[in-house]
């Protein structure tokens, strides 16, 4: 999910005044944006809702319920509501570039910029537009356009860090420059308790950590990511026991009896092609290096063998959660699974005879992923651990909670760890192929060729020229899977060696620090 503009304020109806509702509409609206605040987007919907329903054609209601509907992933649902507010009002530009962000998080880029430039053609200094047409440049790899995108919002909006903190990672701020004073000055500003302030803080700090890392100033890098994830870590709901116990049961439950037991069952496609591990590990540059192959399209990170197993545990009886359900499956519920997967990937690329489906965190799911689906590529990433944490820890996810403290991080590793190296055990063997990222980049030919040849694919040279392929890439790892294989990510951990003492302890990691210099 892309990070938009902080919600403002809802509007107090037209006439309020000479209206007996206005006080009781006006509340629901207050209540609806506290919600949004606090990270209770349904609790919002239902207010607005109500709203609607004692007083319909409030152009900007269905603007806000459309906003509050994206924030539950509901995209398809919130375009409809976008689309209502426009034949209210054709010149609402917040609905005009809100579409285009639902747009965009359904990948249909195309049409996001012609709402993004509507949204112009409304209000040419609309910054929260050209920050949109920043994204869509970035994910199309065009990035001095992107960068100028990103430069005319801060124009427009120069009290928003989140701009700042948007072309920082496009383009890193020389220590001194404008970008960087005007960040430092929004820096230095009062610090207000809510959320709106909290989010612009994270955002000024990330712009700061970008610059200082790019100039080579590690200590005071790492003093602003470290307060950027502090702040982050407030706002997120992570439940670590959940999510460790939930990889625990998983070896207890997917054993290789059971695996073994169960084969059979699934859907014989050959279409998917699963690339796992942990996020920062190389899975990118993995998934462009194949979508390099005319026979194969990139999907990108998709949540949908996660959905499917909620709907799995909710037609079971007592909804028992994943790992519990798996024995419980009848066996036409484990093809059923491998079908509706197949059915939700095919949407992605109708034709395409490979599709690649690059969710780092299925791994959770391997020995499911097995049995519903006993034909389809397994391909595990794997790179060293501190710069895989490392990286994680400077890259600020949208989904990946575990991400923001160096503790938690290292103990999810850990977990990973123990979880693969059960399904090393627990899947026939050939089943994955692992890939090492340290080995990639060392040798790109001989590993491209080896995962080419896993997939059961004729070699193509074009796989070598990865990054030249044109396709879109939302990940974090947009620019690097652009440029060609570099070497400068190995033992980047070093560069901060000095401040990850809480994660090394939470690996069990023994080190001989760098010497220090003469």
């Amino acid at each position: 999910m892309i990070t938009r503009p902080s919600p403002r304020p809802g509007r107090q109806p037209n006439g309020h005044n000479a209206d007996p509702l206005a006080e009781t509409l006006f509340g629901l609206i207050r209540e609806a944006y506290a919600s949004r605040l606090d990270g209770r987007p349904a609790d919002a919907v239902a207010r607005y809702r109500r709203v609607l329903a004692l007083r319909p054609g409030l152009a900007d209601i269905h603007n806000d319920l459309g906003n509050a509907l994206a924030e539950l992933g509901s995209n398809e649902e919130a375009i409809a509501e976008f689309q209502q507010a426009i034949a209210i009002n054709r010149n609402l530009v917040e609905a005009w570039c809100n579409w285009g962000f639902a747009l965009y998080e359904l990948r249909r880029l195309e049409e996001a910029n012609k709402k993004f430039r509507r949204a112009l053609a409304v209000d040419r200094n609309h910054a929260a537009a050209h920050y949109g047409l920043s994204l869509l440049m970035k994910a199309k790899g065009r990035f001095d356009e992107a960068a100028h995108e990103a430069e005319r919002a801060i124009e427009c909006a120069p009290d928003q860090a989140m701009y700042y903190d948007h072309l920082a990672g496009l383009r890193p701020f020389a220590i001194g420059d404008r970008y960087f004073s005007a960040v430092e000055r929004l820096a230095s500003g009062a610090e207000n308790a809510n959320p709106i302030d909290a989010e612009n803080r994270i955002h000024r700090h990330l712009a700061l950590f970008r610059s200082y890392d790019n100039g080579d100033n590690a200590a005071a890098a790492f003093e602003h990511l470290a307060a950027a994830n502090r702040l982050k870590r407030r706002q997120i709901g992570y439940d670590e026991n959940k999510i460790l116990g939930m990889m625990e049961q998983a070896r207890a439950v997917l054993t290789a009896d059971l695996i073994a037991n169960r084969r059979g069952a699934g859907d014989p496609s050959p279409v998917p092609i699963f690339v796992i591990g942990m996020p920062r590990s190389g899975t990118s540059l993995i998934e462009q290096i194949l979508a390099s192959h005319p026979d194969v399209f990139g999907a990108g990170e998709l949540d949908i063998f996660d959905r499917l197993t909620g709907e799995v545990s909710k037609a079971l009886p007592g909804q028992p959660p994943f790992p519990e359900f798996v024995p419980q499956m009848p066996p036409d519920y484990i093809g059923a699974l491998g079908t509706s997967y197949l059915l939700e990937l095919a949407k992605r690329a109708p034709a395409a005879k490979r599709i690649v489906d690059k969710m780092p965190t299925n791994f959770h799911f391997l020995g499911l992923i097995h049995l519903a689906l006993p034909n389809a590529t397994i391909i595990h990433a794997v790179r060293d651990p501190l710069d895989t944490c490392v990286s994680c820890f400077t890259a600020s996810f949208k989904h990946q909670p575990q991400t923001y403290d160096l503790a938690e991080l290292g103990r999810n590793f850990r977990h990973y760890q123990q979880l693969m190296a059960h399904w090393r055990r627990a899947l026939p063997p050939g089943r994955m192929l692992e890939v090492r990222y340290e080995e990639l980049v060392g040798d790109p030919e001989g590993v491209a060729r080896r995962l080419i040849a896993h997939c059961g694919l004729a070699w193509d040279a074009r796989c070598l020229e990865f990054h030249r392929t044109e396709r879109p890439v939302f990940t974090a790892s947009a620019a690097q899977v652009r440029r060609p294989i570099y070497k400068s990510s190995i033992a980047r951990w070093r560069k901060y060696e000095k401040f990850i003492g809480p994660l090394l302890d939470a690996l069990h990691y023994a080190y001989a620090p760098t010497p220090a210099a003469d």
